[in-house]
């Protein structure tokens, strides 16, 4: 990347630059005029005309006759100053907007250039560099270079041809005055950057302690269990603070330093008008200048003020941004960086991957020179089984990297068909080889989304767009072309089917459903489809094969062991096992406009509380559910079950009611609206046969069905689309698969209901043949960030599927199966063994015995390769191999 900003900008948007710079010097013509109109409006027009009838303008030094009256004349003058100053002001919008789009236009280059800077980085850089510090780096510190990149050149020649101009323009009035006007801008122009320069020192360091302070916040959301673990809060908020002391410093610093700066300049702006309230005057006075001319001069000093503002605004915001330029270049310039073609090459002949793979004297270092491999030869069919084994810190791990170009050879070559694989582009490396590593990591997608991620390489079949998202489309295209953006269309479908060797969605399905049973992960997926939500009104299909599902359920309630497990959903009879608020809302929220933790807060809900008399009701027994609580957890430790049953009151939260209970045994007039609140939403959370507290009688029950009636009778139009009502022949959009096949509550105190019932909905889903239809609901399931909302054993294993699933030539797992149970990585072991006969499969083994399984096993010590053959040749004789194997 271009070291100097200025370079950048010119490097990309020098035509642009250019063009302005041409509107700019276009501009000044019309600006002079402006200036010079007073004048000769006051002179010329006002005053009484000595010549007669005709009447002159000096336009460029030329006369322009009029032949009007005074009053015809001045109205001339006057709308030609109107309409100057709409087309001055025209120049400025238009310079302004050109001037914006401009950088955000290269802003939008320069955060795509460095994220795939990043993409290229080597990954031993990442053990450097935390992404607390290149996020901030990407977002928050290049954000001033979009603002400054469309005034680097044009704002000097703008302002200061202003400045130019209106200084030539007193100098033209009176050479005493212009002077004057222009004596202390050198004064200004020398202090200031002097002064300056110490803010911008400042600045650097301000950048830097913001980005440490970044890393932090990394560190902590990232190592969040350890520091409760450790009980360390108190050493990290002392961290913190020390960090946030010292940006604190630095940015008072910067605020007395730069505020004296602009006191300077105000006081010495100030000081011109002195000498033209005193020089002009007196010039005046002594008839060497007319009071024209003193005023076009005064109002041309005025307009003086702004653009020298200008000037030294841009020369401040120059030198902030030229520091964070070069700072942020300086760290997306790491050695060792991926060739940029690599990422971009398209494969020219055959794989070379199906050929032997020789690895030939690899050694690895880091950057401390700790060798982790060390003359590493050997050569392996790349359609054959080879374990690696070794012990921990054996190098085993890393060689496994270097086969997968994770990590790059400090010497010595790794060769496919004899290619070197440093050579080879990712469009052969990432289609060809799949690498799973021990810890998977997945992307903020769906399940099926992460299970097809390494199908997306390239668009395969282009997203068609109508009306207005054509328009759009077409002019998103054209401003990625135009900022060097990737031209490729992320609403594209992106699938290689052929890569899985499938020819469609359908056969896609169904190699889905095979690598999730090889994997071990078809149940995992089942499960989330009977937690996921659709959309009927787009999934018609699905919502209809449901409520055949509910239907089925429905006829089985009967049965004496399933009668007990559930109550259903009765529009005319009260749920024991719901909560009041879902008893009264008879349905779900459809969005948040009804949050069922704070249903008392809403207004229309209060409404409904009055017209059925709740209210003071819902009060008294908040009062009486808190004084319950207080009463019974007061003696529990916070991690006591109760607190688990009775989830809507948390331990931390009993000091609060006690101190509440205190102001409203004095009288409940006195308790705040926020008091009354608060003990009205306890009610609502209460399940009788759940919190057998004895306050939901038979006569409550009944009133709360009033309420559920005139909750849906007043309902107002507004908000009929925010809740989803339950209805026995509607599918519910709002509840799950699960639920909506339900239509009910599982009955609280039932001994095992839960799985009594899974098996029941399991039946029912069999029996209807609806079970694939649940997992591809379940490939919907967000799987968070970083898999976040899914186990490590199925973080693992979908990793696997993923990469099994573009059927690589050759499959390289490190250690892929640590994180799984025995039964499973048996499981995995030996469907992947059957699945890839005749192709290549590269096994970091954890498990030493799970070695004769293969063809070919390469035992790591120190970082060398200790020894190589067969389980049975190896097993036999004394070695490393034998001592793992005796030892595991």
């Amino acid at each position: 990347m271009e070291k100097s900003i200025f370079k950048y900008i010119l490097r990309y948007s020098a035509a642009q630059q250019i063009y302005l710079l041409c509107v700019i010097l276009a501009f000044y013509p019309f600006l002079f005029v402006s200036l010079d109109l007073p004048k000769i409006i006051v002179n010329r027009a006002i005053k009484p005309n000595a010549g007669g009838d005709i009447f002159e303008a000096p336009i460029f030094g030329y006369e322009i006759e009029f032949d009007v009256s005074q009053l015809t004349f001045l109205l001339i003058l006057s709308f030609t100053y109107l309409a100057l100053v709409f087309i001055t002001g025209g120049f400025k919008y238009y310079i302004s907007v050109f001037k914006g789009r401009m950088g955000e236009r290269l802003l939008r280059r320069l955060r795509y250039q460095l994220y795939t800077r990043i993409l290229r980085f080597p990954i031993p850089h990442f053990k450097k560099v935390s992404q607390g510090e290149l996020i901030p780096m990407i977002t928050a510190e290049v954000e001033p270079l979009g603002g400054f990149i469309g005034i680097a050149f044009a704002d000097p020649l703008f302002f200061g041809g202003q400045l130019a101009l209106i200084i030539g323009y007193i100098l033209l009035q009176d050479w005493k005055l212009g002077l004057a006007a222009a004596a202390l801008i050198p004064v200004q122009g020398f202090i200031i950057p002097k002064l300056q320069k110490k803010v911008n020192a400042l600045g650097k360091q301000r950048v830097q302690n913001v980005r440490r302070l970044a890393d932090h916040l990394g560190e902590s959301v990232s190592g969040i269990g350890e520091i409760h673990a450790h009980d360390t809060s108190n050493l990290e908020m002392a961290r913190f603070a020390n960090r946030l002391g010292g940006i604190y410093l630095i940015r008072y610093e910067i605020y007395r330093r730069k505020f004296f700066v602009k006191f300077l300049n105000n006081f010495i702006d100030k000081l011109t008008p002195f000498f033209f309230f005193s020089i002009g005057g007196f010039l005046v006075i002594e008839g060497e200048l007319t009071v024209g001319a003193l005023v076009a001069v005064l109002n041309a000093y005025k307009d003086l003020a702004s653009p020298w503002k200008e000037l030294l605004a841009w020369y401040q915001q120059k030198e902030d941004v030229r520091i964070k330029y070069e700072q942020v270049v300086e760290q997306f310039e790491p050695q060792g960086m991926l060739e940029e073609h690599l990422q971009h090459d398209e494969p020219t002949a055959s794989s070379p991957i199906t050929a032997e793979l020789a690895v030939n004297n690899v050694s690895l270092s880091d950057e401390d020179g700790v060798r982790s491999l060390e003359a590493v030869s050997f050569t392996a069919q790349c359609d054959g089984h080879l374990a690696i084994v070794g012990a921990s810190g054996s190098g085993k791990d890393d060689l496994a990297q270097v086969l997968a170009r994770l990590l790059t050879p400090t010497s010595g070559r790794v060769l496919f068909g004899g290619q070197d694989i440093a050579n080879m582009p990712e469009a052969v490396t990432g289609r060809d080889i799949a690498y799973v590593g021990s810890s998977a990591y997945l992307q903020a997608f769906s399940v099926g989304d992460n299970l097809v991620y390494g199908l997306k390489h390239r668009p395969v079949v282009a997203h068609e767009y109508d009306g207005e998202e054509a328009t759009r489309a077409e002019l998103e295209k054209g401003e990625a072309d135009v900022t060097g953006n990737s031209p490729h269309d992320y609403n594209a479908d992106w699938i290689d089917y052929a890569a899985a060797g499938v020819s469609g969605r359908e056969e896609m399905m169904e190699r889905v459903n095979e690598l999730l049973s090889m994997v071990d992960l078809s149940e995992d997926v089942y499960q989330m489809g009977l937690r996921g939500t659709i959309d009927p009104t787009r999934r018609g299909d699905i919502a209809d094969r449901i409520m055949s599902a509910r239907r089925l359920l429905r006829d089985r309630l009967s049965e004496p062991e399933i009668a007990p497990l559930i109550e259903p959903f009765d529009q005319s009879r009260f749920n024991t096992n719901a909560t009041v608020a879902e008893n009264i809302l008879f349905g779900l929220p459809a969005d948040d406009s009804f949050d069922l933790e704070k249903l008392a807060e809403h207004p229309y809900m209060r409404q409904v509380l009055d017209t059925v008399g709740l209210s003071d009701d819902f009060l008294t027994m908040g009062q009486n559910v808190a004084q319950t609580m207080v009463e019974l957890f007061a003696d529990l430790p916070p991690g006591h079950e109760f607190f688990e049953q009775f989830s809507f009151i948390d331990s931390e939260d009993l000091p609060d009611y006690q101190t509440l209970l205190g102001r409203a045994a004095r009288g409940v007039e006195g308790l705040t609206e926020e008091d009354r609140l608060r003990l009205e939403s306890l009610p609502f959370m209460l399940s009788p046969a759940r919190h057998r507290l004895d306050l939901i009688d038979e006569r409550m029950m009944e009133r709360i069905l009033e309420a559920r009636e005139v909750f849906a009778r007043d309902l107002p139009e507004t908000l009929r689309d925010k809740i989803a009502f339950f209805d026995v022949d509607a599918y519910n959009p709002s509840a799950s698969l699960q639920d909506n096949i339900l239509f009910g509550k599982l009955a609280y105190g039932q001994a095992q209901s839960a799985a009594k019932m899974g098996a029941v909905i399991g039946d029912v889903i069999d029996s209807l043949e609806l079970r694939q239809t649940v997992i591809t609901v379940g490939l919907d399931f967000p799987a968070g960030i970083g898999g976040a909302r899914l186990s490590q054993a199925q973080r693992q294993k979908l990793a696997i599927a993923r990469a099994v699933i573009k059927d690589p030539k050759l499959l390289i797992l490190n250690e892929a199966g640590v994180s799984l149970d025995q039964s499973s990585q048996v499981k995995i072991l030996e469907n992947l063994l059957k699945l890839r006969q005749g192709k290549g499969l590269v096994w970091v083994l954890n498990r030493i015995g799970d070695a004769k399984s293969f063809n070919e096993i390469i035992v790591m010590k120190d970082g060398r390769v200790a020894q190589s053959g067969s389980f049975d040749d190896l097993s036999s004789k004394d070695g490393e191999f034998k001592t793992l194997l005796d030892e595991g």
